[in-house]
């Protein structure tokens, strides 16, 4: 059993099981920057509709103060 860790099988599986787990790892963190990117998305969408609500309100706000 200690042969097969020290010949050349054994290092080419250990190999493949490395590369598979940086593989899982890439997989993870893309699948983190995705959703932080989506996160992002968000955030920004909202700050526009509320920057673009309030823009509106001191709209209506000086008009009406611009009548009276």
């Amino acid at each position: 059993m200690w042969l097969k860790a020290t010949g050349l099988l054994g290092s080419l599986l250990a190999l493949i099981a490395v590369i598979i787990v940086f593989l899982k790892t890439i997989i993870g963190f893309v699948g983190f920057i995705t959703f932080a990117l989506k996160i992002l998305i968000v955030v920004v969408f909202v700050a526009l509709i509320i920057g673009v609500g309030l823009l509106i309100l001191r709209g209506v706000k000086n008009s009406r103060s611009t009548r009276e």
